[in-house]
């Protein structure tokens, strides 16, 4: 099932510790860039970590991948973009990277997670009390 499009995105500048000795991103760095922008859209859903550990479930990476397109270096100013794609079987979110001072892509990506209940046991898609905080997110508009 595709759900109408929720997303939420985040800027930040590319800090110099994020950088290898040629200036350039480290390539794990771009999954902490990619976990804010989640983080971001999550929150707007209500659905930042502790409000799913109250409903009772836990969520969990089952997979991540990222596509390089092209470097980011110090001092860059960065767009992260995430969008919820799916809510079955697994919690789909897709990202995008955008080099603000470049104007260029520089990676594309996507996660899945997939949800337990507090005992640990997968469940085989998302439970209905988080499949509500998607729908109220879309009843009030939120883009």
């Amino acid at each position: 099932m595709r759900p109408p499009e929720l997303s939420a995105t985040v800027e930040l500048t590319v800090p110099f510790h994020d950088c290898d000795p040629l200036f350039v991103v480290w390539h794990g760095r771009y999954f902490e860039y990619l976990e804010l922008a989640r983080t971001a859209l999550f929150q707007r859903l209500t659905l930042d970590v502790p409000d799913i550990r109250d409903m009772g479930f836990r969520m969990y990476i089952t997979d991540a991948r990222c596509r390089y397109l092209s470097p980011l270096g110090y001092g860059d100013s960065v767009r992260v973009t995430a969008r919820l794609a799916a809510l079955e079987p697994l919690v789909r979110v897709t990202y995008e990277v955008f080099n603000l001072t470049r104007s260029r892509k520089s990676a594309r990506a996507f996660t899945e997670l997939a949800t337990t209940d507090a005992a640990g046991n997968l469940l085989t898609t998302a439970p209905e009390p988080i499949r509500a905080r998607f729908a109220a997110a879309l009843e009030r508009g939120d883009q």
